[in-house]
């Protein structure tokens, strides 16, 4: 066949045109987004880190992070658990998202709220978590429920708290795995690093997400003795010989982490990020210190809105694109590791999605700070589902730092009378936290502009903030769904007037479908003769129990589908209390 000129052009053309698609059909698929692994600690404070003038802890694995990558010396968390495990998935601050404190109703994070690893997820990543979670453990607000694929965790805030199971520890513990309750062998920390090495093993050509989240060293302090003795060995004080050993055994398995990926050959392309979600339990209040428990010279504990409580280490590497053993004193916050990892995977924010926090990749990049120096970062801190205003917040900037302080803000549980509101409002300090770090020298006397300044973005957020939450209202568990047609429900979920006394009686706020149920309650030490009960809306069915009975089963209830109050109680004199768990299992599916 004879073509003509214009033939031949023409052919040429199409030759070129498909070349070239092939060519960027090609490099399209080359191109893969990066591995991201976070490893979140649970307690660790800023000061338990060996180079941060720690004089016995050494901290070498988590360390080398920054020395391959950047150390952020200025990072922002929540005084808690919840919150700030909130804050990380959400980028959103925790008031937004449902989560208030740390047990009962108040850590329950709305299922409406898109985490981190749903977008993932979404985008063709592999995800999941491995340790603590602790923003819900029933439907909808499970880790599978909210972007995990693959869910090995613990319930509640800690192993052996009233989530259950009852006599769990860190030595063997029965864990949630997809939602399924199994035993393992073995020490809890390194049982979830086991299983987050299994998962970043499997290669299937997508990119992982994996959420190391342990929960160490938060209380009880159990770690085997080879870890712990070095530490006596020192003279430490028992409570810092254990605390350090989990430390230690966290350096350890971070050191695993790391090993992994180089064996696995996918170091430089995977971001690894390690923090801790606040600063270390030294003291709760005035009568509970640790002796001896280094703080790098920090102010505060856990549970406090100075700086020992929410300045955490923070460590990064992504090889070949972030800069090598640089540190930088430019805050972040907990609010920016949402932002910052889409930023750095080129994945969008969601438009439908509200964010709170920054990029931190400008930072991290080229050392840009616009986005980043005259910002503040609020926290507040308090016990029970109502956050009160004024009471116990702190509004944390590069310089400044305005503090609402309170010694016991466990004790923050009813509101407030004006008297103790112009107290708290007429005793607010200033810090130049630049130059003061230990948060010594009160400067809100010499300047009160800066104060009013402060003070006025405090209540624009606190109204902002509370005003979603209080529109979306408690999340509630749901009973009778395919997704879980089991439930548990323990005394860590439960709430109402009784749970802040001494939590011997609550309910359970749920939405149900409708159904037939068997309903168990396995019950505290009964002493005497008396009767079991459970109510939901215009059901109430009474079963009587015998002294020293342990269960009891109400075989087949019909519930119909609505919100209520599930309520379980046993009386044997006048005064009722709860069960120590519930199983609500529905017949009929």
């Amino acid at each position: 066949m004879i073509f003509s000129k214009n033939q031949l052009v023409i052919v040429a053309l199409l030759f070129t045109f498909m070349f070239n698609s092939f060519g960027q059909q090609s490099s399209i698929k080359k191109e893969i987004r990066p591995n991201i692994i976070i490893m979140m600690t649970d307690d660790q404070g800023y000061g338990d880190i060996g180079s941060h003038g720690n004089p016995y802890l050494k901290t070498p694995h988590i360390e080398s992070i920054g020395e391959q990558g950047i150390e952020m010396t200025n990072f922002m968390s929540y005084p808690n658990c919840s919150a700030s495990r909130a804050a990380l998935l959400t980028g959103r601050y925790p008031y937004r998202t449902g989560v208030t404190a740390v047990t009962q109703v108040d850590h329950f994070m709305n299922a409406s709220e898109v985490t981190i690893a749903e977008i993932l997820s979404d985008n063709g990543y592999r995800t999941g978590i491995f340790g603590k979670w602790h923003v819900g453990d029933n439907h909808p607000m499970r880790p599978t429920d909210q972007g995990f694929q693959e869910a090995l965790v613990h319930k509640g805030g800690g192993i052996g708290q009233a989530a259950g199971p009852v006599g769990n520890t860190y030595f063997d513990p029965v864990l949630e795995h997809n939602n399924v309750s199994t035993k393992y062998n073995g020490y809890c920390d390194d049982i979830f690093t086991d299983a987050a090495l299994d998962f970043i093993d499997k290669n299937d050509d997508r990119p992982f997400f994996t959420y190391l989240a342990t929960n160490l060293p938060h209380f009880p302090l159990q770690v085997p003795d080879k870890k712990a003795e070095p530490f006596r060995k020192m003279g430490l004080h028992e409570d810092n010989a254990l605390t350090y050993g989990m430390i230690d055994n966290i350096d350890t398995n971070v050191g695993r982490v790391l090993d992994k990926l180089k064996e696995l050959g996918i170091e430089e392309n995977t971001i690894v990020i390690f923090l801790s979600d606040n600063g270390p339990r030294q003291r709760r209040t005035k009568n509970d210190v640790y002796p001896g428990r280094w703080v790098a010279n920090l102010r505060g504990t856990k549970t406090s809105v100075y700086d020992a409580g929410i300045r955490v280490p923070f460590y990064v590497k992504w090889p070949g694109k972030l800069s090598i053993d640089k540190k930088t004193n430019i805050m972040g916050t907990m609010i920016d590791i949402l932002p910052t990892v889409l930023d750095a995977v080129k994945i969008e924010i969601p438009k439908e999605v509200k964010i709170d926090g920054k990029s931190l990749l400008p930072l991290w990049s080229n050392n840009d700070t616009s986005l980043l120096v005259n910002r503040e970062f609020i926290v507040q801190m308090h016990y029970g589902p109502t956050p009160f205003k004024y009471m116990h917040f702190a509004v944390r900037g590069q310089k400044y730092k305005l503090v609402s302080p309170h010694d016991f803000p466990h004790g923050i549980l009813y509101q407030p009378t004006d008297e103790e509101l112009e107290n708290t409002l007429s005793n607010l300090e200033l810090y130049d936290i630049e130059n003061d770090p230990s948060e010594r020298i009160d400067l809100a006397s010499k300047h009160p502009k800066i104060v009013e300044e402060l003070l006025e973005k405090y209540e624009n957020w606190f109204d902002e903030v509370t005003e979603e939450r209080d529109a979306k209202g408690i999340q509630r568990i749901y009973l009778g769904t395919k997704a879980q047609p089991i439930v548990n429900l323990s005394r860590f979920d439960w709430g109402g007037a009784r749970v802040i006394s001494k939590n011997e009686l609550g309910y359970w706020r749920v939405k149900t479908e409708a159904g037939l149920y068997k309903i168990t309650l396995n019950l505290p030490e009964i002493k005497e003769d008396g009767v079991a009960h459970i109510k939901y809306g215009d059901i109430h069915v009474a079963i009587q129990i015998k002294k020293g009975q342990k269960n009891v089963i109400f075989k087949e209830v019909k519930i119909p589908s609505g919100f209520g109050n599930f309520q379980a109680f046993v009386k044997v004199k006048r005064l009722a209390m709860g069960p120590l768990f519930v199983n609500v299992e529905r017949l009929n599916r």
